[in-house]
């Protein structure tokens, strides 16, 4: 699946909470229908990012781990 972002957030290196918060910023900027890519390196974003996903009704588009880093797209509802 290829999914295209219209705006990135390189969290790499941060530890829990920092990725989602700053998912929860950047997805402030973002219009209904856009689609936010997450660069994270913690391992427990990927679980982070599947419940803020449901929580917030932002669907997760598709989520990628390679070499160490989880990349995640969450188009905005």
């Amino acid at each position: 699946m290829s999914v295209t972002a219209d705006k990135t957030v390189d969290c790499k290196g941060l530890s829990c909470p920092e990725p989602i918060l700053h998912t929860k910023m950047a997805m402030n900027e973002l219009s209904s229908g856009q689609v936010l890519e997450v660069l994270a390196t913690d391992p427990g974003s990927v679980n982070d990012m599947d419940a803020w996903s449901k929580r917030t009704g932002n669907p997760m588009l598709d989520k990628i781990e390679k070499d160490g880093v989880f990349q995640f797209f969450l188009k905005k509802a």
